[in-house]
């Protein structure tokens, strides 16, 4: 199978890191890219919802772009996001990271206010044409409130720089549908879809659980590509408790990551407000599933 994997395989959405009185912590940014790299990921993507993009100012994103490409260099692919419910916004911050270094673009669709899908489309369109850098489309409707159907990716899928999808639409059939009727590389966006969409032909994924163990994110994915589809089956199986408790506990995966990553003494720090911190019960319980997991 030839896979198309325009920005590496395995992606981490990564966490912002912030000092401890809620400003941006650029040393720890440029740390924890350098980790993660060290650990496997290929793809680094930052300013995403596990990044807290709702509540950085544009500057805050734009400089942690800058930082983490002085500290990674051309080793791995940086991915920006830049999605915005306004059209114009979103291509102002297109030019702003590439400008500070992104390989590529994150661009989720248009929130809250619904267009339909001739304007999803059109959306898309306008931001890709305002740089000179790939765009990876990112279709979370259960967030956003308007799907990008399959039917308009395909149309996007002739766009020269419109050349991936984060997929979180938990729909396997029109995911499929579109990766074989199109060029587009697609990236699960949902730890328990990594594997399967895998499967059927897709590029990797951008997983919030990377920022923690990356390691055996990409364990599933090696064993797939060497062969061993039951022993990837099991390593998929032995990383479930930790993504249970990180993406599906009801707590936004900011949350989870940041409790994880400050328990394991890497940069992270608080959350911002209207997010909450995790309490001490939910913090142990990642250290322990964290620990079983990679011993």
């Amino acid at each position: 199978m030839t896979r198309r994997q325009p920005f590496g395989r395995a992606l981490v959405a990564m966490i912002t890191p912030f000092t401890p009185t809620g400003g941006p912590d650029l040393d720890g940014a440029r740390k924890l890219a350098e980790q993660l790299v060290s650990e496997g990921c290929d793809g680094l993507v930052l300013n995403g919802t596990t990044g807290e993009s709702p509540t950085t100012t544009d500057a805050e994103k734009t400089a942690l772009v800058r930082a983490v490409r002085e500290a990674v260099g051309d080793r791995v692919s940086i991915v920006a996001g830049v999605g915005t419910a306004d059209t114009r916004h979103t291509v102002d911050l297109a030019a702003s990271a590439e400008a500070a270094g992104a390989d590529g673009l994150l661009v989720v669709a248009p929130y809250y206010s619904r267009p339909p899908q001739a304007a999803v489309e059109a959306h898309f369109r306008r931001v890709a044409d305002a740089t000179g850098i790939p765009l990876m489309l990112y279709d979370i409707p259960a967030r956003t409130g308007t799907r990008i159907a399959p039917e308009t990716m395909l149309r996007l899928s002739s766009h020269p720089r419109i050349v991936a999808v984060k997929d979180c639409a938990y729909d396997l059939l029109g995911s499929t549908r579109v990766l074989t009727g199109s060029p587009l590389a697609f990236y699960s966006g949902c730890e328990e879809l990594n594997l399967p969409l895998y499967a059927v032909g897709g590029a990797g994924y951008v997983s919030t659980v990377a920022n923690a163990a990356p390691r055996a994110m990409r364990a599933v994915l090696d064993a797939f590509d060497a062969g061993g589809t039951t022993e990837a089956a099991e390593l998929n199986r032995r990383a479930l408790p930790l993504t249970e408790l990180m993406t599906a506990s009801g707590l936004p995966g900011a949350v989870t990551a940041k409790a994880l990553l400050t328990g394991l003494g890497l940069p992270a720090g608080p959350v911002r407000e209207p997010l909450q911190p995790a309490d001490r019960g939910v913090a142990e319980a990642l250290l322990a599933a964290h620990e079983e997991l990679t011993r």
